[in-house]
């Protein structure tokens, strides 16, 4: 089953709070480099990963936006 797009974002905020390289979002989320690249950059223009030294780390906002939508995708 395919995963929805909250679910990759969820995904990677998640991976990132450790502060990890864009090899490691790739293989922990299971995607490939064009769609991580994709939701990186996504994630880094709304505010919620910064990159630092080549590592993604989940911002303050990033942890909070990832806490509201654990609760809402438990709620589906």
């Amino acid at each position: 089953m395919r995963r929805s797009k909250i679910d990759i974002i969820i995904d990677v905020l998640e991976v990132a709070k450790m502060g990890v390289n864009k090899t490691s979002v790739v293989y922990r989320t299971n995607l490939n480099f064009k769609l991580a690249d994709k939701y990186l950059e996504l994630l880094k223009n709304q505010g919620l990963v910064e990159n630092k030294l080549d590592k993604y780390i989940t911002t303050d906002k990033g942890k909070i936006f990832l806490e509201k939508a654990r609760e809402i995708t438990l709620q589906l």
